[in-house]
């Protein structure tokens, strides 16, 4: 209702009337407006998802966009529902004005399994109308709510009945039941949340201890602390395993990522170490990986973890994997196999259009593009939308693809890189791109000839995604043993990740089982074994 001063009308109550009226145009103009800009950010996150599935990550900055993408809908969508129901309210005060109500999608139904339980509202016991009692039943509609019921916490009793034999006196009793810490207290099932809440989802155990309180069970952070420990060691033929499994691999990924150490008065920067085993991309059915912690970076840290490799690895250029290519190297040679990602990073970051744009946007200096970088990143895309298209195939496949549509367009960039790297010079920073590649030109061109070989090492920096979100959730390891503790259970943790089994359930009936399972048979508990045995019960049931 537009108020116009000719228009208004000279009752005191006539304007209130079209004061309130005029104040719920406006509450349903605003509720429209956050509507259209929740629908913006979700249709562009959308589109973004949709480019990333059907075309794969096309940028450096693809996960992190689709993060931002994701808590502004959060936030515009709760602004939306704060518009939509202050629209109501003020509607609801006028006749003249339509209430507004949001276009929502519709919801999907609730999941199957879920339990549900029937809470029948009570009938009418008379006519409405004219007030007869002869009411009979025509159907029912059902309307469902989801609800939650809190954790609840149980302290279970093993009563062990003592006898006594009539004959000769003799006491029997069964056995005490099995647990998996000595003199333990706590069921497997609430040792695994404590594990999986401290490595998986990077909650301290002070905090987890804190928790505990409020839902009225106390437990103090050195008895939790205690638990850790000793799950650690009682996992550790299962972590033993692991490892063997990772390191006989014909082809590793590597890489390492910073971990803070609490040091006097400081903090010092240690590092924790990767190596990722994924046959997938070549026809493989399983994934798997194994962390290790130092106190620094010195190569002497991988040409340890790798003492007794031979095969391929798939990492950056650090120096410290130097001597493991060593061509006379015992127990075998270890074959560089370079990562195209990185090679294209510094090419991208020079040719990034969308950042330059949104620098534009915000009133900020735009870089210079350079066409000879947008060059290279074109080139090598090009080699990655091939892969897209043979991944999961087996080695010689890929490998005959790679042959017959990569080779040439590899011969043709290194052409190319050669040509215009003549003509820059030393401190440009597209040349010290392209030297980085073409001084390591067999390392990144070893993937021709091998189907097992990735163009990436991308498998190793998901693995470690884990530890850069929850540094800021942990701040620092306590101390080296920490460390290393930690890397035991970011082992296991990370592999039943990988592997989409639920990292919580599974170190639930590992923990009740492992001590009483044959150690020749501890291969069994590893996270796609366990998966497989779980199926198969299911069907058999």
């Amino acid at each position: 209702m537009a108020l116009h001063a000719e228009t208004l009308p000279d009752d005191v109550d006539a304007l209130k009337v079209a004061l309130i009226a005029a104040r719920a145009e406006v509450a349903a103009a605003r509720a429209r407006r956050s509507e259209d800009q929740a629908l913006i950010v979700h249709l562009k996150l959308e589109i973004e998802k949709l480019n990333r599935d059907r075309f794969g990550p096309r940028s450096e900055r693809s996960a992190r966009l689709l993060a931002q993408l994701e808590l502004q809908l959060e936030e515009l969508e709760a602004s939306a529902t704060e518009d939509e129901l202050a629209a109501e309210m003020a509607a609801a005060q006028t006749t003249t004005v339509t209430s507004f109500t949001r276009k929502r999608p519709a919801r999907k139904p609730f999941p199957e399994h879920l339990p549900r339980e029937r809470v029948i509202v009570p009938p009418p016991t008379c006519c409405a109308g004219c007030g007869g009692r002869r009411l009979s039943k025509l159907g029912e509609d059902i309307t469902e709510t989801l609800e939650v019921i809190p954790r609840q916490w149980k302290v279970i009793q093993h009563v062990r009945e003592k006898f006594s034999c009539r004959d000769c006196e003799t006491i029997a009793q069964p056995p005490a039941p099995f647990h998996v810490i000595p003199r333990g207290w706590a069921g497997p099932n609430l040792l695994a949340m404590i594990l999986f809440e401290k490595f998986g989802q990077h909650q301290p155990l002070n905090r987890q201890a804190e928790r505990y309180v409020r839902e009225g069970v106390p437990i103090s952070l050195s008895t939790l602390a205690d638990q850790v420990g000793a799950c650690t060691v009682a996992l550790m033929p299962l972590f033993k395993c692991l490892e063997a499994h990772v390191l006989a691999a014909e082809r590793l990924h590597g890489d390492d990522t910073t971990v803070p150490v609490l040091a006097k008065g400081k903090t010092d920067t240690g590092r924790s170490w990767v190596y990722v085993r994924d046959d997938r991309p070549f026809g493989g059915t399983a994934a798997s990986a194994v962390f290790y912690y130092s106190r620094d970076r010195r190569g002497e840290h991988p040409r340890g973890h790798l003492a007794n490799y031979a095969g391929i690895l798939q990492a950056d250029a650090y120096g410290g994997y130097g001597e493991l290519y060593a061509p006379g190297r015992s127990p075998g040679p270890i074959l560089e196999a370079a990562c195209w990602v990185h090679a294209r990073r510094p090419f991208f970051m020079m040719a990034d259009l969308a950042e330059n744009a949104r620098r534009k946007a915000r009133g900020k200096a735009v870089a210079v593009i350079s066409p000879l970088a947008l060059e290279a990143v074109r080139r090598i895309d090009a080699l990655f939308d091939i892969e897209r298209g043979i991944n999961g195939q087996n080695a010689e496949q890929r490998r005959a693809v790679r042959q017959k549509l990569s080779a040439p367009l590899v011969a043709d960039l290194a052409t190319w890189m050669r040509e215009q790297r003549a003509k820059l010079s030393r401190g440009n920073d597209l040349a010290r791109a392209m030297d980085y590649m073409l001084k390591r030109w067999t390392a990144f061109t070893r993937f021709l000839g091998d189907g097992r070989i990735c163009l990436s090492n991308n498998a190793a920096e998901r693995a470690l995604r884990g530890i850069a979100l929850g540094r800021k959730s942990w701040l620092f390891a306590g101390s080296d043993r920490g460390g290393e503790r930690a890397a035991i259970m970011y082992s296991l943790i990370v592999t039943a990740k990988m592997n989409d089994v639920d990292p919580q359930a599974w170190l639930a009936d590992v923990l009740a089982r492992i001590a009483g399972h044959p150690a020749s048979r501890i291969d069994e508990l590893l996270p796609w074994h366990w998966s497989r045995r779980r199926e198969d019960r299911s069907l058999a049931a």
